[in-house]
């Protein structure tokens, strides 16, 4: 039977938030998998994208099937900045109610929220909106840096590529790791960003350094995490003293030199776990040392454990909640 997957757009959205998904599930389709993909709109017909291209014979609620097999919202600036027009929610409500299960990308959570769908459930949305989506709907438990959530039949993106992930995620879910690793190799994108990584990397966070010394240590940190970097060797590397370079990761990074190193090693040993190192391994690995620094890190940081975290990220589907075991026992449609 085929899975009907249907993109709920609108004058103004994202395209990539549209396209890239829709990519992920026409490439399923190519390996024999079976989705059938529909862009439905409000009030049906053509619809123009935030950057001015248009999406040409959009279906409307009333033309889809009672049954769906999965909705997927699409985000756009204007959804964080106001209220979802009525037109929008009443589109979403309708094609929620007939959906096995509900996904948006990016903004497209604000959707979600503002039916009431997401209250009490873990989701997320583009860093940039995080804090707006936990302030307009305080009923959500907003987590701001995961790349996508899966809390029973809801499951929310961060935002622009991240939808991919997700959609990788639901072929994953659907179909197991290896379909989904078939398509990010024919994608050619990285396939094993679980969906509580980061939004980005401390690499990533880092604003380049305005000084020569400090851009080429900061370099060196990130190239290499498990090196000597305490103060006195980092500062013989700079070329300055340990108090002058205090000095400049304060006046540049807004921090100290152990917590930022301590930031780039708790990276690295988040990724080795993923890569299914041990927890002593990560810990050595990374620079950081001991298995108990290892953990005090993740505490501080990350408040779980990394245990905990690598079983919970393990693949790209991130944590099941007790409420999928419901969404589980119903029939693809």
């Amino acid at each position: 039977m085929t899975h009907q997957v249907a993109f709920l757009v609108f004058d103004g959205v994202t395209l990539l938030d549209v396209s890239g998904p829709l990519e992920v599930f026409h490439q399923a389709g190519r390996l024999g998998h079976r989705y059938g993909t529909v862009l439905v709109s409000p009030g049906g017909g053509t619809v123009t994208t935030s950057n001015g291209v248009a999406l040409a014979d959009t279906a409307a609620p009333r033309d889809l099937p009672d049954r769906l097999g999965t909705l997927v919202v699409a985000g756009a600036d204007h959804l964080a900045a106001r209220s979802p027009d009525d037109h929008l929610l009443a589109a979403a409500e309708s094609l929620a109610g007939r959906a096995r299960r509900v996904a948006s990308v990016c903004s497209g959570a604000f959707v979600l929220a503002a039916l009431g769908l997401l209250d009490g459930r873990r989701a997320t949305t583009h860093w940039r909106h995080a804090a707006a989506l936990a302030l307009r709907h305080p009923g959500v438990r907003v987590e701001p840096d995961a790349l996508h959530i899966r809390d029973g039949r809801y499951h929310t993106s961060a935002g622009i590529s991240a939808g991919i992930d997700l959609a990788l995620a639901l072929v994953e879910h659907d179909h197991g790791a290896e379909a989904a690793r078939a398509i990010a190799r024919e994608l050619v994108v990285f396939m094993q960003r679980p969906g509580g990584q980061s939004q980005f990397s401390t690499a990533l966070a880092t604003p380049p350094a305005r000084s020569g010394p400090l851009r080429a240590l900061t370099d060196a940190v990130l190239a290499d995490p498990a090196a000597d970097h305490s103060l006195p060797a980092m500062a013989a590397t700079a070329a300055v003293s340990t108090r002058h370079l205090a000095r400049l990761f304060q006046a540049e990074l807004h921090t100290t030199p152990a917590r930022w190193v301590e930031r780039v090693r708790l990276d690295r040993a988040r990724q080795l776990l993923l890569d299914g190192h041990g927890v002593t391994a990560a810990a050595r690995l990374s620079g950081l040392g001991s298995d108990e620094t290892l953990r005090r890190a993740f505490a501080r940081q990350l408040g779980t454990t990394p245990t905990d975290y690598r079983n919970r990220f393990a693949t790209t589907s991130g944590a099941d909640t007790d409420a999928d075991a419901d969404a589980d026992a119903d029939a693809d449609m």
